[in-house]
Order: structure tokens, then sequence, then C-alpha cells
């Protein structure tokens, strides 16, 4: 007898069905069934903080990335392996940490540290996806071309070109070495600017490929400085009601090496090359970061529609991600480049057909490492041996299952490298000489009475014992910490 099976029992056995389990055997054969694989629609976006309607923030305008975490499990504690760019996006894409990859800066491309590494969509492309690149997705624009169909596309070229200042007046003075303002509002349409344009060029890529497996990394380049948006979305904030930080100070006893001095901002045109920014500044610099954000949202929204116009969301994985946090005026600093919990803890979406848990939220403790073992399961690839990180699928099931016991980052200051560990209560970071291994420093911060890291608590006699059984776990590593 030929056996059959509808939508409704296909997104049953999808969900776990009677057997409760989410991909077990029941998935496996409605995959069979299905016929199709999986497509996967990978959104990166640039410097976004967890700062979102859906993370509980109201200031910020964002309902598109709002209503995709309705249908999706929106992941509320996820880690960065190091804040900034290229070794952030280079951990996610080859599966790797960075103490593997060995890429702590910004001038290594992936494929001349690990020549040989198998990438995640090189994996896709591997077997029969057709895998596109829009935007930024790697920091270098050409590197992984083996893990590409084609060429990258950049609206502008190239993304180096990611600033796109439109008018006469930042165009002046964004010469040579010298860059122009840190913000621009031009009063344009989307598209005028770099990631409106290729969210264009995106639309038609998924009409292109709607009949095939693809894999469609989308990068968006904003909210990465300089805030520059269209003028409508910078007069949804009016300048009265945007807040300061509650705390620009550095945390109290907080070691040399954990701060920086933001040289990412100083280098555009207006910023003080030393010292803090004025209030009214500041205040401008925070509503540029907003307005790119919702400019952003906005694009992700085109995306989604597109995809339900044609019919793709039924059979399409969406994961969004941001490749770190960012500071705005917090601890007296902005930008990132730094092991606390503003640089390291990320935002985090999945959306997959069919599951059962669409918006819900999970507490467990992940990291971008664990997105290529979890899209790999999800459309029914192998998992590599060479993965750094463990599969988020359990989750998707049960939210609230016991996981990771900690989430690791890390972030080098020239002959020391900070090792920082995040648990459910704490966060606990070494500063280590990265010859000898020697600790020169140490940070503890207690998120139960501390959630903002104010007070650098490793030296308080009460903490002794945590600081030592935490020193412990940060050397066992990241295996130790993995759900049993």
């Amino acid at each position: 007898m030929k056996y059959t099976l509808n939508r409704r029992d296909f997104l049953s056995l999808l969900a776990g069905g009677a057997a409760g389990s989410f991909f077990g055997p029941a998935f496996s054969i409605a995959r069979q069934i299905s016929r199709r694989k999986m497509n996967v629609l990978f959104i990166a976006v640039d410097d976004l903080r967890p700062q979102l309607g859906c993370y509980g923030q109201k200031q910020i305008i964002s309902p598109n990335i709002d209503r995709l975490a309705a249908s999706g499990l929106l992941f509320e504690r996820t880690y960065c392996q190091q804040a900034v760019c290229a070794p952030s996006r280079i951990s996610l894409l080859s599966g790797c940490r960075p103490d593997t990859t060995k890429i702590y800066d910004l001038r290594t491309p992936l494929r001349k540290a690990m020549p040989n590494v198998l990438t995640l969509p090189e994996h896709f492309k591997n077997n029969g996806y057709e895998t596109v690149s829009i935007g930024k997705v790697y920091h270098h624009s050409r590197d992984d071309l083996q893990g590409w169909s084609t060429a990258p596309f950049h609206a502008t070229g190239t993304w180096l070109n990611w600033r796109g200042y439109l008018t006469d007046q930042s165009k002046a003075l964004d010469k040579g070495s010298n860059r122009g303002p840190a913000f621009e509002a031009a009063d344009v349409a989307d598209s005028a600017y770099p990631d409106g344009a290729n969210t264009d060029h995106a639309i038609k890529e998924l009409n292109r490929l709607k009949d095939k497996p693809f894999f469609l990394a989308m990068g968006f380049y904003k909210p990465h400085l300089p805030f520059n948006a269209p003028k409508k979305y910078w007069d949804m904030y009016p300048p009265e009601k945007i807040k300061l930080a509650e705390n620009p100070f550095i945390p109290k006893n907080a070691p040399t090496y954990a701060p920086t001095n933001w040289g990412e901002l100083r280098s555009y045109h207006g910023i003080p090359k030393t010292g803090p920014c004025s209030d009214e500044l500041a205040r401008k610099l925070i509503r540029g970061y907003y307005a790119c954000v919702t400019y952003i949202d906005v694009q992700i929204g085109r995306l989604l529609d597109e995809l339900d116009r044609l019919k793709l969301r039924e059979n399409t994985v969406i994961i969004l991600w941001g490749d770190h946090g960012w500071k705005l005026g917090e601890h007296s600093m902005w930008c990132k480049h730094t092991n606390f919990e503003l640089d390291t803890h990320v935002p985090m979406i999945l959306s997959v057909p069919g599951m059962k848990t669409a918006g819900r939220h999970t507490k467990a403790l992940t990291e971008y490492v664990d997105i290529y073992p979890t899209l790999s399961e999800l459309c029914g690839l192998s998992v590599p041996k060479h993965l750094e990180g463990i599969s988020m699928v359990p989750l998707l099931n049960k939210p609230d299952r016991p996981w990771k016991k900690a989430a690791f980052s890390q972030y080098p200051r020239g002959k020391v490298m900070g090792y920082s560990m995040c648990t459910e209560r704490f966060r606990y970071t070494q500063w280590q000489d990265r010859k000898t291994g020697k600790v020169m420093a140490r940070e503890l911060y207690d998120h139960k009475i501390d959630p903002q890291e104010n007070v650098n608590a490793a030296a308080q006699p009460e903490y002794a014992k945590d600081v030592n059984r935490l020193s412990q776990m940060l050397k066992r590593g990241w295996r130790a910490a993995l759900p049993k």
C-alpha cells in the first residue's frame, strides 16, 4: 500500500507528533515524504545587540524581527566567541573557536589560517545546495569563495564601501584615511543605501532560487558605524525621547585589560579623540543606532514577506544573528572589543517550519559555534567532526531542558588573552599571559545582584569559593560544560 501524508500530519511529525521527540524517526519519515530539501535563510546583522522589542526593549521599533521571533524560538542567552567582526564570523562559519582558528583580529582571512576547513556554506554546497552570499557575511568579502556557488554580491561593488555616504558634505569629509561623520540621515529611499539595495538583490535571488534547495546568506551592514539610514527612520525617534546609558562609568575594580578607549568610533569626523562624548553627541549616536536597527528591521520584513509570497516559509529554516553586541555609552565606552556582557551577549532567533515551540523563549546558554551543527541537523546533513559546538535542536522541543553549564568568549590585549565564561549566575574572566598562561587579573560579576556588571567582585572574600570553582571550570574548557 502506498503511504501518503497530508500537510497537517506532516507538520505534526515535524513538530514531534505523538512520539514527543522533535527530530527523531518521525522527522526522518517526514523529510523522505516531503522529497524537498529544507532551505536556509541565514540573516547576519552587524553590531546588533539584543536591544529589540522581542527581547523586551520597548524603546526600539522592530516589528519584523519581533514577528520572526513569534514564529520561532528566541534565545535569550546566546554568546559570541569574540566580540569583533572577523573572529566572530569566522568562528561561526567554520564551527571552531578562536583558539582553534587562531584568528583574533581583522587582518587574517579564514582560508589563510585554515585553508582546508569545511565551512558551513561549503558543507551545504557539497550537499546539493546553491549557496549565495549577499552583503557582509565574512569580514573579508572574497574569503571562502569555494563555499559559494556564485561570487559574493555587494551592491556597492565590495562591502568595504559599506559606509555608503550620500550627502555631499559627508562625502567631502570621507577622504583617504579620514573617515566621514559617524552618522547621516539623507532623505532618500531605502534602496539608496547599501542595505536596501542588497535586499532588492536578495529578493531577486529568492525568486530565482525558489524551485531549488538554497542556502541564502544575507549580511546587513547596519547598525555598524557610521549610523547612516534614511531620514524617515531617524524621525521615528524624537531626540527628546532618547535616554542615555544608566551606568556611564567603568566597572569598579575592573583591571586595566578590561575596558577599551573605543578607538573605532573616535576615527570618525566630529568624535572627540580623547575624553567622553557630550550628552548631546551621545544622544545623537544612540538615536542613529536605533534608526539603523529599524531600517534593517524593515529590510528583514521585506525578505519575510517575499518568502511568504513565494510560499517558501513552509520549507525554509530561518536563523537571525548579530555578530556581537555593542556599547552605547555604558561603562563610559562605545563599540565592542571587550569581554563584558554588553559585547558578548548577542541576539539569535531560529524559526523552523512546523515547530511546536513557535513564539517561545529559552534561557539555555548557547553559543554561535552551535549554529553550524544545528543547521546541518535540521537540513538532514551530516554533522562534521571538527565542529566545536553542539546542535541546539533538542531545545526546539523543550526550551527549558538542562543545557550547557557555561558559554565561552575571549578577547586579546597584546600579550595577554582574556578568557571569559558566562554561567547561569556569573561572568568570570581571567586575563592570562599568552605564552606562560600566568593569570594577570580576574573579573567576577554576579548577575544576580549586578546584571549591569558595575562591580568586579573577584577580590571580595565572600566570592573566594566562586572564583576558585569558576577558575577550575574555565580551565576544564568548553567540553566539560556540555550537557550530559
